[in-house]
Parts: structure tokens; sequence; C-alpha cells
């Protein structure tokens, strides 16, 4: 058992999840089908990177990781993640969203049918 070769000496579990459920994420990478994702051939890219999703649950993996299930919008998959592969945008450091600007008060309708400027959408002035 001493063998195990684990990416990462940390265990995630000795701290609280980095996320939590219903917060708004992006995806920091692509996302291939590793063949666990039924109905796509290994391979098939099930998320792009910076495609925008929501946690919609939370589980460990090897007793070390955390696996943030992810409901991606656009591609409607759900994906099993890590917490280096996402990147928050609820709770961004002020500092960023300062440096952000404008395009800050754009994310509060990432990820949401209710999108500044999309054509078609009921509502959108």
């Amino acid at each position: 058992m001493a063998d195990v070769n684990r990416e990462d000496a940390e265990v995630e579990l000795a701290y609280p999840p980095r996320f939590s459920y219903g917060e708004c994420v992006i995806s920091r990478s692509v996302v291939r089908n590793d063949g666990t994702y039924n109905g796509r051939d290994i391979g098939d890219v099930l998320v792009g990177k910076g495609e925008i999703g929501y946690v919609i649950n939370i589980n460990t993996f090897l007793q070390q990781y955390y696996i943030y299930a992810v409901d991606f919008v656009e591609s409607g998959h759900r994906v099993g993640m890590r917490a280096k592969e996402l990147c928050t945008l609820d709770k961004l450091p002020e500092e960023v969203l300062a440096q952000l600007g404008v395009t800050a008060d754009v994310l509060h309708s990432l990820g949401s049918a209710k999108s500044i400027g999309m054509p078609n959408n009921p509502g959108t002035p």
C-alpha cells in the first residue's frame, strides 16, 4: 500500500471544501471523457476551458480529495472536478473585482438565461 503514487501529497479533506453547493464556478481547463461518462467516446471534450457551471454536489475520492459535481449550463454536462480545475465566480476577492471594473458587473449574469444582450430573451432591455 505504501507504493500508491498520488499526484498531490496534501490531503484536501483535512480542510473544509473550497466551494459550496450552488456556487458559480468556471472551468480552468478542458475536460475530456476518461471513459467514465456514458454516451460519449473516450477523449471527447465534455467541458471547455472557461465554461461556467454550478456546484451541485460535493464528494470525496481516495480519502484525500474533494470532488465537486458541477452542472455546466452551456453543454448540459454534469462532471466531477477537482478544486484545482475550478475557479469561483461568486466569491472573488475585492481587489480582483476592482481590477475587473465594469466587467465585474457582467459576472452576475454569466451562466444564466438572463445574460446581458442575449437576443430573443424576454425581459432583456
